[in-house]
């Protein structure tokens, strides 16, 4: 993403100007675009036009228009983010208070005005205009006759390309049959990889699947690689690393982005920092019950106390239309790092975001005990059950 101007008051009012340049800018956007924002960009707009002698035409012209976004519709395929709302500013095509539908698009800039920037959204501008935030591993999960190319960035994992092949079976006098299917399956997926990781910046490529497919693979696709003189792979060979998973559909991302030596290998990416916070806070929850919370109220009264190390919170609540909820989650998160507390934001459309969705979307570890929290949890549920 990249910033043309910026305008915000110490009041917390103003504009900023904005391009998306990759296709997660737009999952930027959507994040950063809440329903009452004011947004100004080009757009097609049909008209009607009708002539001397009475009779109409419609044409269709490309004007710019600002609307009060009243609904946000983010297609996650095709990447594409609509805004609809009501036209709020005088112009030659659309009557004030008629409805348009801006589609936000890469490469066209946008003007985005709130009617407060807290903490929360000011960081994402920071966040989608560091160009170090960017795809730093990629990952391929295959099992035989499936795989799964995939980006892990610091806000997503997205499924860049599904390789389906059908590859017979291995029987006695149909050997060659299943080596030529195996060999279609393999260089479909390395046409994947080449097509989709951007080498000059991933940093890591994890080949993960059960048994002995990951290792066959590596060697059949170096051989390749040898004899096509392929120098794409050949000099990033040290990128690629081996791990198990139990299956080569996507869920198996969890279970490889929690292994320790995968961790070390991605210990400088974002999307690690996540994983690792995460199993921090499960193998706490396990060990140690009193240092370990999830919930909205539970983490309130511990940040109330100063008490909390790690915040881990979704940016899904970020998302919520009622004004003051969302108001609270970004004081609970001004109020962690005020105390010296450190705030992980996940990413819903990440693997390790989906997790912590399913504990309320907000855990936290803490500094010191809190066992009064689970008291007064015991007796919520007795009161529940009276």
């Amino acid at each position: 993403m990249k910033l043309v101007h910026k305008n915000i008051d110490k009041a917390g009012d103003g504009s900023v100007v904005l391009i998306p340049e990759e296709p997660e800018d737009m999952w930027h956007a959507y994040n950063l675009i809440a329903e009452g924002d004011q947004v100004r960009s080009s757009t097609i707009r049909k008209v009607q036009n009708e002539t001397s002698t009475g009779s109409s035409s419609s044409s269709r012209v490309r004007t710019t228009l600002t609307i009060r976004v009243e609904s946000i519709d983010f297609d996650t395929q095709a990447q594409v983010l609509r805004l609809k709302g009501r036209n709020i500013e005088e112009n030659q095509f659309v009557k004030m208070g008629a409805y348009h539908t801006l589609d936000l698009e890469l490469n066209r800039k946008f003007q985005l005005t709130k009617p407060e920037w807290d903490s929360i959204a000011i960081e994402r501008v920071e966040m989608a205009c560091d160009v170090t935030q960017s795809a730093d591993v990629a990952a391929v999960i295959m099992q035989d006759g499936l795989a799964h190319v995939c980006l892990i960035t610091a806000s997503m994992t997205l499924v860049r390309s599904k390789i389906d092949v059908s590859i017979p079976r291995k029987r006695k006098g149909n050997v060659q049959q299943h080596e030529k299917g195996l060999a279609k399956f393999y260089d479909a997926v390395i046409q994947g990889i080449i097509r989709h990781v951007n080498f000059e910046v991933v940093k890591c490529v994890l080949i993960a699947s059960p048994g002995f497919v990951k290792d066959q693979f590596f060697e059949y696709m170096f051989q390749q690689a040898v004899k096509t003189d392929n120098k794409v792979l050949l000099d990033n060979k040290s990128k690629f690393m081996l791990v198990h998973s139990s299956s080569g559909f996507k869920h198996s991302l969890k279970e490889i982005l929690q292994d320790p030596a995968v961790v070390a290998k991605m210990s400088d990416t974002k999307a690690a920092g996540e994983v690792k916070a995460l199993e921090q806070f499960y193998t706490t929850l396990q060990c140690e019950p009193a240092k370990a919370f999830y919930g909205k109220k539970h983490v309130i009264k511990a940040a109330d106390g100063q008490a909390i190390e790690t915040l881990l919170i979704s940016d899904n609540l970020f998302r919520c239309q009622d004004v003051a909820t969302r108001k609270e989650y970004v004081q609970l998160v001004d109020s962690v790092r005020d105390s010296g507390g450190e705030v992980k934001i996940f990413s819903s459309m990440h693997v390790s975001g989906e997790q912590l969705a399913q504990l309320t979307g907000v855990a936290a570890i803490l500094r010191f005990p809190m066992p009064e929290l689970e008291d007064s949890e015991d007796e919520q549920s007795d009161s529940d059950s009276d």
